[in-house]
């Protein structure tokens, strides 16, 4: 061999040990730690829990307080007229959160973390039926799987979905408290267990109840709450699923840092001040600011509120004046939302920390078991003390709430006493129906800035009854939204098959629980 055929045989010798040597390493190499492919729970669970409470409580201030006549727009409005076009979001943000969820229940499942998975399908539970009351049929068994090449997902009936996050639900309630880890990044409940198994029981029975025109939701509605031990439920205020906001940056309530025009579209709606006036509602001063016009202070007279009826034209909204006078008339003469929602640019009396993002209220939830207890749904308890938690703790949420944003003159205001309930309108007396008309009623009051609940469970109940203004684009509310424009053309065949089955996409179809 000589010396040249002994040199190239050393480069390629020398060559394949360096590629051994290469693909030896190259796992770590090539490694990022600074992205690593696999993040923990704890790191995932804040982003999961920020971005979707946000979008619930973003929906409260564009949709849900509108349609159901708590609040109107004087300018813009086209969200107060039903001209609603395709709704991409919650869609987007939520299967984006889910897939985050799934990984929480993958990375948790193997390390033996129950109430982390508990956690994870509690809140995917709940995401899904926000969605599903939204759309209808969905995206479900098949939703989320782009890694196992399922890139067209069928959409299943909301039948099969309600019937998936019911036992989800269940199957929270088991896990959690089942091992001992204790569950870093939980903005919600601060780690604790136990309040996760309170809302996961809570919203089996808001869901139940959702139901009640599809099935006898009896048996389910009674297992819960005659097994306080096995099913635990919100107990007070203390328990409710509501997201603390933060003083800084990007943790303060959403509309705190609004720009005021924006914040200025949104007024008190007349319909909500008529009903909170008639029925001596000390309410009416945490719901709304007095007028400009009036020239009151932090807390004004009953006549210093003043609302702007839904569903005018533009023109007419920004123009309307309360007093039927036109020289009194725009948005001087109109009262903005209350304090604890209201942006900086708005008020010096604004607070960074004063709302919170309500998911589910122990208002709420007695509501919903007194209407359980007069429907004959539950044995347990008694319909009117359900109800009078129901009204008494509403009052207490808002006056703890305006304490913490030091404004006592509103706070003090916020007592609710016996001549309240002495009055025809509020006094569980009646027949049936009167009596559920009256649930109905102060369930509406009680879940203003709730997300778009009032909406869903309006579409079910009627109570109360809402009209659609004068200038709206059809002569009926809503009951849902279109899907975004991005499933129609990505995902048509599916979407088509949905439609076929379900109805026409569109904002008067309703949803399968929905019967009337």
């Amino acid at each position: 061999m000589n010396f040249n055929t002994k040199y190239i045989a050393g480069i390629g010798l020398a060559a394949m040990l360096s590629l051994v040597s290469c693909d030896k390493d190259f796992d770590e190499v090539n490694t990022n730690p600074n992205s690593p492919e696999m993040v923990s729970s704890s790191l995932l669970l804040p982003n999961i829990i920020r971005n979707t409470t946000n979008e619930i409580s973003g929906k409260a201030w564009g949709y849900g307080n509108v349609v159901m006549q708590q609040t109107a727009k004087i300018q813009f409005t086209n969200e107060d007229r039903y001209n609603w076009g395709p709704e991409g979001n919650p869609y987007s943000t939520f299967y984006n959160s889910i897939r985050d969820l799934n990984n929480v229940i993958e990375i948790s499942t193997a390390a033996g973390q129950s109430n982390y998975v508990g956690i994870a399908l509690v809140l995917r539970a709940s995401l899904y039926s926000f969605m599903t009351d939204a759309y209808g049929d969905l995206p479900y068994s098949e939703a989320t799987k782009a890694k196992e090449d399922v890139n067209y997902p069928v959409f299943d009936t909301q039948e099969v979905i309600y019937n998936g996050i019911l036992a989800e639900l269940e199957q929270a309630n088991a896990l959690l408290g089942s091992t001992a880890e204790s569950v870093e990044g939980d903005i919600l409940f601060d780690g604790n267990v136990v309040r996760w198994k309170k809302y996961a029981n809570s919203l089996r029975l808001r869901m139940l109840m959702r139901l009640s025109d599809r099935m006898n939701p009896a048996a389910g509605m009674q297992a819960i709450v005659s097994d306080p031990t096995q099913y635990p439920i919100f107990t007070s205020n203390d328990d409710q699923a509501a997201l603390q906001y933060l003083q800084d940056v990007p943790n303060q309530h959403g509309l705190y840092t609004t720009r005021s025009g924006s914040f200025d579209e949104y007024r008190l709606s007349e319909r909500m001040e008529n009903v909170l006036k008639e029925l001596e509602d000390p309410r009416l001063y945490a719901y709304a600011q007095p007028t400009n016009d009036s020239g009151a202070g932090v807390i004004g007279t009953k006549d210093d509120y003043q609302g702007v009826p839904n569903g005018l034209a533009d023109e007419e909204a920004l123009a309307y004046s309360p007093s039927g006078d036109p020289t009194k008339g725009g948005s001087n003469f109109i009262s903005r939302v209350g304090y604890l929602w209201s942006c900086s640019a708005c008020t010096p009396l604004a607070n960074p920390i004063g709302a919170q993002a309500i998911l589910m209220s122990y208002s709420e939830l007695q509501f919903v078991l007194a209407e359980a207890r007069e429907r004959g749904y539950i044995t347990t308890g008694t319909a009117e003390d359900y109800y009078k938690n129901g009204i008494e703790s509403s009052f207490a949420y808002y006056k703890s709430r305006y304490e913490i944003i030091n404004l006592p003159q509103i706070a003090d205001k916020l007592v609710v006493g016996d001549a309240y309930f002495a009055q025809p309108e509020v006094a569980y007396t009646g027949s049936t129906e009167e009596k559920l008309s009256k649930i109905g009623t102060q369930k509406w009051l009680a879940l203003y800035f709730s997300g778009m609940e009032g909406w869903y469970d309006w579409r079910r109940t009627d109570y109360p009854k809402i009209t659609p203004g004068p200038a709206a684009y059809i002569n009926t509310v809503p009951v849902r939204f279109m899907y975004p424009s991005s499933v129609q053309s990505l995902n048509k065949a599916n979407y088509e098959s949905a439609i076929a089955r379900q109805g026409p996409d569109a904002i008067t179809t309703r949803v399968w629980w929905d019967m009337d």
